[in-house]
C-alpha cells in the first residue's frame, strides 16, 4: 500500500487558489494570483525540492493538469532545477471527463468514481501519490479520508476569498506534526501525518 500526500501552498485563511501567477486561475473573480511570489527565497526552494526528493506519481485535477501540460514539456533540462524532467517522466493520474485529450507523456485518466479509483491506486505497490494544486480533487480526497500526509507551506497573508484547501465536508482526522521550519520570509513549512481519530476532552 502506498501513501497519498497532499502538498499545497496556503494562506493563513486556507486559500490555495492561483498561488503562482495572475493568470493561473481567475475563476470567481479571484484577483490575488501570484500571492506566494513575494515570499519565495532559498529556503522555500529547498522545501519544494525536498518534496520531490522521494519517488512519486502525480495525482492531478483537470485544471491543474492542463496548466502543467502547457508549461512543463516546454522547459529544458536544468541540473539546478530538475522538476521539469521529473514531472515530464513520472506517471500522472488525472481526474477528467475527457480521457482522450491527455497528450502529456505518461498521463492516465482516473475512472469516473474517483474515490474508488484512487483507493485502488493506494492499494498498489509503488511510489507515493502526490497532489499539486487540484483543489477540487484534494477536497474530495479529504472528504473520503484518503489523505495520509499534508505538506503545507503556510504563507503570512490573509486573502479573505478564494478556493480553500479544506471544505466543510473534510473527514475529521487527527494529524501529527512531524517536521516544521520557518523561512526568512515568514513562511511556515510543515509536514503532518495522519494519526487516527480526533480525540476530545474537558478542562472541567
Amino acid at each position: 500500500m502506498r501513501k497519498l500526500t497532499v502538498a499545497a501552498f496556503v494562506s493563513l485563511d486556507g486559500v490555495m487558489q492561483a498561488p503562482g501567477g495572475p493568470e493561473e486561475d481567475r475563476s470567481d473573480g479571484f484577483g490575488f494570483g501570484g500571492w506566494i511570489v513575494p515570499y519565495a527565497d532559498e529556503v522555500t526552494g529547498e522545501a519544494v525540492m525536498d518534496l520531490f526528493s522521494q519517488p512519486f506519481e502525480l495525482l492531478l485535477g483537470r485544471r491543474t493538469y492542463d496548466i502543467f501540460a502547457g508549461y512543463w514539456p516546454q522547459i529544458e533540462f536544468d541540473a539546478n532545477n530538475p522538476i521539469a524532467d521529473l514531472f515530464n517522466a513520472v506517471p500522472k493520474h488525472v481526474a477528467t471527463h475527457r480521457p482522450d485529450s491527455l497528450a502529456w507523456h505518461n498521463s492516465h485518466a482516473l475512472d469516473a468514481n474517483l474515490v474508488d479509483a484512487i483507493g485502488a491506486l493506494k492499494q498498489q505497490d509503488g511510489s507515493q501519490l502526490l497532489t499539486q494544486g487540484s483543489g477540487d480533487l484534494v477536497r474530495q480526497l479529504l472528504a473520503a479520508g484518503l489523505v495520509d500526509e499534508l505538506r503545507l507551506m503556510i504563507h503570512p497573508v490573509l486573502l479573505g476569498r478564494g478556493k480553500r484547501l479544506f471544505g466543510d465536508d473534510a473527514q475529521a482526522s487527527a494529524f501529527t506534526l512531524e517536521h516544521s521550519t520557518r523561512t526568512p520570509s515568514g513562511v511556515l513549512v510543515a509536514r503532518y501525518t495522519r494519526s487516527g481519530e480526533v480525540k476530545t476532552g474537558t478542562f472541567l
